[in-house]
């Protein structure tokens, strides 16, 4: 059997709990009373919004993500571009301390 989604379940958890509601006299000689379902309401409702923030920072994540990629390509776009420079004007014995290991 698969895995189900918090979303899904966020959801079914919804749905359990309005059937419960509706039906609480009847539920109630279960053991179904006021108090469970005080607390799945609870459950339900601190899981929804942490699922909530969960997506936040997903979207964040995302986010961030695409700022680290652009800056990462500026900086290895300039550091080629000085990587050539000291080839041109550096004599090759000092290469080492700009990081480049070529011989060439």
């Amino acid at each position: 059997m698969g895995h189900v989604s918090y979303a899904d379940e966020i959801n079914a958890t919804k749905v359990m709990l309005a059937g419960l509601k509706s039906h609480a006299e009847q539920m109630s000689k279960r053991g179904v009373d006021a108090e469970f379902l005080s607390g799945l309401e609870e459950d339900y409702t601190v899981s929804m919004n942490l699922d909530n923030d969960q997506e936040a920072f997903k979207a964040r994540l995302k986010e961030t993500t695409a700022a680290l990629d652009d800056r990462i390509d500026r900086m290895i776009k300039k550091r080629s571009i000085a990587r050539k420079l000291v080839k041109l004007e550096m004599p090759k014995e000092s290469w080492k301390e700009f990081g480049i290991k070529d011989k060439r």
